[in-house]
């Protein structure tokens, strides 16, 4: 303010001189004010120029490009509209202020006025603003009409033009092009080189965007901090520690480390590699820090897996006078969730409230997720009913928190109230609420929701359909299951629908067929992944095809070279233990490479009190007394091998463990429902 007082006091005496009321001198204040962006002074001078008699035609383009240079755009917009013909002067500097104000429409609209009114042709101050604008909107075709026009019209392809034109191919996803306008340019700036290394960064192209970093640092450009900020992130994303060391020796040898962005993007790419170290190394040497670092640092543990450390460094943060934002909040409460930890998520709600954060919509979907997470659905609808409950979002996140706690009836209950109140599902409501149909298992429920998929258009996608052959084959109906099977595309079926296919004929003990569905899928050339192997190997045991299983389980290990997880050795020993091969069955128990889990030591049990082998059933039934000591069953069928055996003293015996540690068996029940009663 002192400036601009300076500026009038200095220029006030040209105003009320009459000798110096030209419009020259008018017109000399009013490009002075605009330089400087003085706003006050511009409105000063309006006043008077309107009171004196001496707004002319000529100054009134100068007075609407000293508006707008100041940031006024609706009130220079109102003083372009009162000019008959406005000059190209004008149009250029209404389109460059409204692009980098970001009112791209407003400088399109301003640049199809323009053409229209058949003004001379834009010029080299035209073109790259009205380019930026179609990037900043991604309407490639018209910023290739644009480019053409530009083209045609002799603008040349210098430094600034070919910056926007590279800007907005790399917006649009125009990878190429781009990469031929930054071929055809005779001067590239630090700018053209970081424009092309951001934008294949966004589009996904990492091992490009390093490939263009070489190529600027063999070139002999200097990267700037603009420049590591973007390629840093490709490092982290290609987990290329090496290259991120290698960029780390050149922040530090080149004096950007002091640079806040540098220093966090680095924290991110390292924490990205796994290098939890090494990120908090330049995390502590940092001089300062923001909320973008605290962050940072705080999702790095995260991804790697402990959620304890991140969740310590909220404290420290809040010591250090940085408060968590709408960025952090939800980290921290998505750890509170993954650890189950409800007092520390409610000590958070009670923050949110506090800061009065609680209408931003991915802190009540955080919200929402935490308490259901951690067993408490009462308090995600608390957070729930206090929502606008017109986003699609925090209905997606009560309908996926009422299946995590097995509530299927609410979440469809919760679907049903969506879509009276207008709310519109999406992909992600759907992916939420399908398993609350599988888990009621009711042939009529989910004939009512294959309607609705099939009116709503959601039928098509393949994840819809995959949910429905789950649903179908849970229902007892493995003809509906197959016909959804048959009805998607050959080229869309992947793993996923595959897998739901083999494991709904495994469920219904049909193994032949679930044998034959995964040769099949194997010949088609899709690859079999964990979840696929065990739906068939589950078939295999409930078929009692132990030659096949014994197959597909070396085909697992020697061909596909994967390692077996506990899943497919308890379907194993499920396999090997119905056909009467325990000491098969025990045999590969002990070859395996971690510590079996209750699982494998049940199916062995089973086993055994069906085949009466008790040796190895004392054994099964020692390890499962130290892994769940309060499982009923796994006491119950000790003492069931020991009578069957007419050991029935220890049969006895085994009965009364139960009455010693406090437990009992909880009587089994059956449920039949009719027209939801």
């Amino acid at each position: 303010m002192n400036g601009t007082s300076k500026t009038v006091s200095k220029t006030k005496h040209l105003i009320t001189t009459p000798t110096t009321t030209s419009a020259a001198k008018y017109g000399f204040l009013l490009h002075h004010y605009a330089t400087t962006k003085s706003l006050a002074p511009t409105t000063h001078l309006h006043a008077h120029l309107i009171t004196s008699g001496h707004l002319s035609a000529r100054l009134l383009p100068l007075l609407t490009s000293s508006y707008a240079a100041c940031g006024h755009l609706s009130y220079a917009r109102k003083l372009f509209d009162k000019m008959p013909e406005p000059p190209l002067l004008a149009y250029n500097t209404m389109i460059r202020v409204s692009t980098l104000n970001g009112s791209s429409r407003e400088a399109i609209q301003l640049f199809v006025e323009m053409l229209a009114a058949g003004y001379p042709r834009p010029d080299k101050f035209t073109f790259p603003f009205v380019v930026k604008a179609c990037g900043d909107l991604k309407l490639l075709g018209l910023g290739v009409s644009v480019h053409g026009l530009a083209v045609t019209g002799g603008v040349k392809l210098e430094t600034f033009m070919g910056n926007c034109l590279l800007a907005m191919y790399m917006n649009c996803g125009e990878k190429e092009v781009a990469r031929r306008v930054f071929d055809a340019m005779m001067e590239r700036s630090e700018v053209t080189w970081n424009t092309m290394i951001s934008g294949y960064c966004r589009n996904g192209f990492a091992e490009e965007a390093l490939k263009m970093f070489k190529e600027m640092v063999g070139a002999g450009v200097e990267p700037n901090g603009a420049t590591l900020v973007s390629v840093l992130p490709a490092c982290g994303h290609l987990k290329d520690v090496k290259c991120g060391m290698e960029i780390l020796e050149l922040v530090q040898e080149s004096g950007l480390g002091s640079c806040l962005p540098v220093s966090n993007a680095l924290v991110d790419m390292f924490a990205k590699c796994g290098c939890m170290t090494e990120a908090r190394l330049v995390f502590d040497k940092m001089d300062t820090r923001d909320v973008v670092t605290w962050t940072t640092l705080i999702n790095g543990y995260n991804w790697n897996g402990d959620g304890k450390k991140a969740l310590m460094l909220c404290p420290l943060m809040l010591l250090e006078g940085i408060r968590p934002n709408a960025v952090t909040l939800p980290s921290l409460l998505s750890i509170c969730a993954d650890l189950g930890l409800l007092k520390q998520g409610r000590c958070l709600h009670g923050w949110v409230l506090r800061q009065k954060l609680e209408s931003d919509v991915s802190l009540e979907t955080a919200l929402i997720d935490m308490y259901a997470k951690c067993s408490c659905i009462r308090g995600s609808f608390r957070v729930f009913v206090k929502t606008s409950r017109k986003r699609t979002v925090p209905w997606n996140a009560i309908l996926s928190g009422c299946i995590h706690n097995g509530l299927a009836t609410e979440a469809i209950d919760c679907f049903k109230k969506m879509l009276s109140e207008s709310v519109a599902p999406n992909a992600a409501s759907l992916n939420s609420l399908l398993p609350a149909y599988a888990r009621l298992a009711d042939l009529q429920q989910a004939m009512n929701i294959h309607g609705y998929l099939i009116r709503s258009g959601f039928v098509s996608k393949v994840e819809a359909s995959t949910a429905l052959i789950d649903i179908y084959s849970k229902c007892g109906s493995l003809y509906f299951a197959h016909e959804i099977f048959n009805g998607i595309p050959e080229k869309d079926k992947d793993i996923f629908c595959w897998s739901a296919i083999i494991a709904s004929y495994g469920m219904h003990g049909n193994g032949e067929i679930a044998v034959s569905l995964f040769n099949q899928m194997v010949q088609l050339g899709v690859v079999p992944n964990e979840v696929t192997f065990t739906s068939v190997l589950h078939a295999c045991s409930h078929g009692g095809l132990v030659d096949e299983g014994l197959d597909l389980f070396n085909f697992m290990v020697g061909v596909h070279q994967m390692r077996p997880r506990s899943n497919h050795y308890t379907c194993m020993v499920d396999l090997l233990g119905r056909a009467g091969r325990l000491e098969e069955a025990y045999a590969l128990i002990k070859t395996m490479p971690f510590e079996p889990n209750n699982a494998v030591w049940g199916a062995l049990l089973g086993a055994c009190v069906i085949h009466e082998n008790v040796e190895l059933g004392e054994m099964a039934s020692e390890w499962l007394f130290k892994l769940e000591p309060e499982n009923t069953g796994n006491y119950v069928l000790m003492a069931k091998l020991y009578a069957a055996a007419g050991r029935w003293k220890d049969a006895e015996k085994t009965r009364s463990m139960l009455d010693g540690i406090g437990i009992r068996k909880n009587p089994a029940h059956s449920l039949i429902e009719v027209r939801n009663m």
